[in-house]
């Protein structure tokens, strides 16, 4: 049996390149419960150094990815110090087989945001 894995990757879609240094937290969710189980950082690629979730550790469920998008807007000079448009976006999907693989990207923009189930 496979074992599954989600990844993820951030690019800025304003400037056309990946997106460094944007803080993901991860969450498991069950009804009104928020576990977090992941943080990390992208890398200069836009990429984290390793899976968000591999192997046992990903099961079917529900998922929250949150992208501390605010904070990567202000440090590319993209955003002051005022109120953002987009600070933090969260990305629930659902995870049915863990065999897979879940790909789960974030396009961002200072005004605008997309994701897909990429591969």
């Amino acid at each position: 049996m496979a074992t599954g894995r989600l990844t993820t990757h951030v690019l800025d879609t304003a400037l056309g390149k990946p997106a460094a240094g944007v803080k993901i937290t991860l969450y498991r969710i069950s009804g009104q419960s928020h576990k977090k189980i992941a943080e990390t950082t992208t890398n200069a690629d836009g990429r984290t150094d390793a899976p968000m979730l591999a192997g046992a550790a990903l099961k079917p469920g529900s998922y929250e990815l949150v992208f501390g998008a605010g904070e990567y807007l202000r440090a590319s000079g993209q955003a002051g110090d005022g109120v953002l448009f987009l600070d933090e976006i969260p990305i629930r999907f659902g995870i049915p087989d863990a065999t897979q693989h879940y790909h789960v990207p974030l396009l961002i923009s200072p005004f605008a945001y997309s994701t897909y189930r990429g591969s």
